[in-house]
């Protein structure tokens, strides 16, 4: 472990309870008596012999420390705090995964193993809800605030670029020390000044536009031609030609960096953003090949193998992390961008295919309803996990809602970073990590689909495709309100038994909607004629060529 990290951990309480336990006992002890000699040279006689080479150096850490006038940092109820502890951060976002195939969330068929152990191991948000689409919620994370106040009301047609006023999350990481670097999905803009080496990242290793291989009539195009398996990569702003399965190339990419990056005497964050379980569903033949023998589709097999190879690079992490120590002084959380694609997933209520005993295998949702593109609680809600071994407490749910607005602020606070000015609308998860019965004001989250036509004005679709969430109610369209708390299914309509809630959702939605509607950026912005990534790629075949990426050894 770093030296800092290591001072910086004692003085938050940040080692095993035992061992705190012990150095906590030795510090008193060690403290000026009246009617006694100076407090060094009592811990010189008294504990020399008690402490371990590491314990001495985290207890002189804590002398210079307290000698500064720093005490120990505590919360409010006098819990240890997790602000400002810095420890290295490892966020991975999967693509149109959703909140229900993983094993731990009641699947009755998918093989997702290491996310299960990630599930037992994490503290998790049950409610931790998102955009219904991929690039408004990436720039939610980058900013911590709507995406429509970012400018992002769709996934094309230059309506997917994160306004370049923001200031992301990288950079303020950056400002308070840490390295940075991202690994495939960025999806906020193909043009050069959008790009994440331009935004606060360190290191980049990306594809363009929303998928491998896609391309539309504007900016947004990825290198062309691309596929899935060895695609062309752009790494840190010039292109590489990779071998294997994109998501297997993202992970050992990351974990390259991980690797390095850990001998730094800095914190790190790395963030993963896998362009897989999105279409077109194409997965490694191990992983599809035990659904098409189950009967399912090749649309089906891809999606689910996707997710199920997602899971097995989720294990080559979580044992790295291990083998290399750094579960102690890492934050490591996972989540998904929205809810499950339906195009993949198969239609709800079908069978996609049956067991040797003739059993149906049907898609699961966790019986929410709404999917990708829905303003429902099925097209928002995602998993959110959250470990931090020996400063988290493994198992506890927290039912609050939480919503991506909050990832920035929380891990801004984790840095012990100056939020931006005027930016930031989310809270710090921080208060509920640290005490999930802690007091927690109710609030409003709000959600729109946006992709209405380009030209179109975006004030005729207001009202559809948006929704207002608080802790109880979901408010759709504006037509329809659900009791989350005892129907959080939807599947009855309550409007005209609550009119004081309606009326209250109804006027703020109002409300945020027009001071929203000013910073929607791109809605007059021109096609491009060009696609940035089309053009770069040709210039580096001309001039030097495509090389060939060297994967880590890890």
């Amino acid at each position: 472990m770093r030296a800092a990290q290591v001072a910086a951990r004692w003085t938050t309480g940040g080692c095993c309870p035992a061992t705190m336990g012990r150095l906590t006992t030795l510090i008193l002890n060690a403290a000026p008596r009246a009617d006694g000699p100076p407090h060094t040279q009592q811990v010189d006689a008294m504990n020399r012999t008690k402490l371990s080479a590491l314990a001495r150096a985290s207890f002189w850490s804590l002398v210079v420390l307290l000698a500064s006038g720093h005490a120990l940092v505590r919360a409010d109820d006098g819990r240890a705090s997790l602000a400002g502890t810095k420890p290295n951060i490892i966020v991975v976002m999967t693509d149109d995964q959703g909140y229900g195939p993983v094993g731990e969330h009641g699947h009755p068929w998918i093989r997702t193993p290491h996310l299960d152990e990630l599930y037992r191991t994490s503290m998790r948000f049950t409610r931790f809800l998102v955009s219904p689409t991929c690039a408004p919620t990436r720039s939610a994370l980058m900013t911590g605030r709507h995406p429509m106040r970012n400018g992002v009301t769709h996934t094309i047609l230059e309506r997917e670029r994160m306004t370049l006023d923001a200031v992301t999350l990288p950079q303020v990481l950056k400002s308070a020390g840490y390295a940075t670097a991202m690994f495939g999905k960025w999806h906020l803009g193909d043009e050069e000044a959008y790009q994440p080496h331009r935004r606060g990242f360190d290191e980049t290793f990306i594809h363009g536009a929303g998928g491998i291989g896609q391309a539309y009539d504007c900016s947004c195009a990825d290198a062309p031609g691309n596929k899935y398996f060895d695609p062309v990569i752009r790494h840190n702003g010039s292109f590489v030609k990779t071998r294997g399965f994109c998501t297997d190339v993202f992970f050992s990419a990351a974990l390259g960096w991980i690797k390095q990056a850990r001998q730094s005497e800095a914190p790190f964050f790395a963030y993963i953003a896998t362009n897989a379980p999105h279409g077109p569903f194409i997965a490694p033949p191990k992983n599809t090949g035990r659904f098409t023998d189950l009967g399912f589709g090749k649309a089906q097999a891809g999606f689910y193998g996707m997710i199920e190879n997602i899971d097995e690079n989720m294990g080559r992490l979580l044992e790295k992390l291990d083998e290399w120590q750094l579960f102690d002084n890492t934050v490591v959380i996972f989540m998904s961008d929205n809810g499950m694609t339906g195009a993949g997933s198969g239609r709800l209520g079908r069978p996609l295919g049956r067991t040797a005993d003739n059993r149906p295998l049907l898609p699961y949702n966790a019986g929410m309803k709404g999917l990708k593109g829905s303003a429902d609680e099925g097209g928002v809600r995602v998993p959110f996990f959250v470990r931090w071994d020996g400063r988290i407490k493994a198992g506890q749910e927290i039912d609050r809602i939480a919503a991506h607005i909050d990832l920035f602020p929380t891990l801004v606070g984790l840095a012990g970073a100056d939020e931006p000015a005027g930016q930031v609308e989310g809270r710090s998860l921080l208060p509920l990590i640290e005490a999930p019965d802690t007091e927690w004001e109710d609030r409003y989250l709000y959600t729109h689909k946006g992709r209405w036509k380009t030209g179109a004005n975006p004030d005729d679709f207001q009202w559809q495709g948006c929704a207002v969430r608080n802790q109880r109610f979901r408010f759709v369209d504006g037509i329809a309100l659900y009791d989350m708390q005892e129907d959080p299914g939807q599947t009855t309509n309550v409007i005209k038994d609550h009119p004081d809630v309606v009326s209250a959702m109804r006027s703020a939605y109002d409300a945020w909607w027009k001071a929203t509607r000013p910073l929607m950026v791109n809605e007059d912005a021109p096609m491009s004629p060009t696609r940035p990534f089309h053009v770069l790629y040709e210039k580096q075949v001309e001039s030097t060529g495509i090389p060939a990426w060297k994967p880590p050894r890890l």
